[in-house]
């Protein structure tokens, strides 16, 4: 959605791989985690696994994450056993965001709930190294935590998981009228960026920018 899209399906492997690149020069210390753009991995689990190599071979990232449970498990298997790290992500999954209708918290209803608890099993005995959990009620988060040997990481899915993620854009306040219940912003950058663009705009109009300081001779 950072590249104008309403959701995340239009982004394609050679976009992901592009953008995984440039995380990983960036990042010094933290474990890179790349996504698996929706359509690389839910039908052929050998498109899957080629798919993972090309993201691990040309990005130098650490790990691929897919959504989803028992319907991706062959591509999960396959690429766990050909040695590459994947993460697990389950509840909503903005993937699947047309078959769900829209952006609600999911596993609510019982059926759904141990649906949601059976995935994560076979996930986690797939091979799994860890497990998004996204908005969720936090009264399942926590038992799936519990019942699970790996970490989980929540987003929108209490406070019991093992770790927590927001988007960081979200997190400093780059956008206002994004404001769902889970989100606690830590910034107002908003405002910042807006009046900083306002006041230099301002300067340019007046001719107080450049300054003789600013300047060359």
């Amino acid at each position: 959605v950072i590249a104008g899209h309403e959701t995340t399906l239009p982004i394609t492997l050679d976009e992901m791989i592009y953008h995984g690149k440039a995380v990983v020069r960036a990042a010094k210390r933290a474990m890179v985690v790349v996504d698996m753009p929706f359509g690389s991995y839910q039908g052929d689990s050998k498109a899957a696994l080629h798919a993972a190599i090309r993201i691990m071979k040309e990005t130098g990232a650490h790990a691929v994450k897919l959504e989803g449970g028992e319907a991706v498990l062959e591509s999960v298997q396959r690429i766990v056993s050909a040695g590459i790290p994947v993460m697990g992500h389950l509840g909503l999954t903005p993937q699947s965001i047309y078959q769900f209708g829209g952006y609600r918290v999911r596993a609510k209803e019982p059926s759904e709930a141990e649906k949601l608890r059976k995935d994560a099993q076979l996930l986690a005995e797939a091979g799994i190294f860890a497990l998004v959990l996204e908005k969720i009620p936090a009264s399942l988060a926590k038992e799936v935590s519990e019942m699970l040997p790996i970490p989980t990481i929540g987003i929108g899915a209490g406070p019991h998981c093992d770790g927590q993620v927001l988007v960081l854009h979200d997190m400093l306040g780059l956008n206002k009228a994004f404001s769902p219940r889970f989100l606690r912003r830590y910034a107002d950058l908003a405002t910042v960026v807006l009046e900083a663009c306002q006041r230099y705009i301002q300067d340019v109009k007046a001719r107080a920018f450049p300054s003789a300081a600013e300047s060359y001779e």
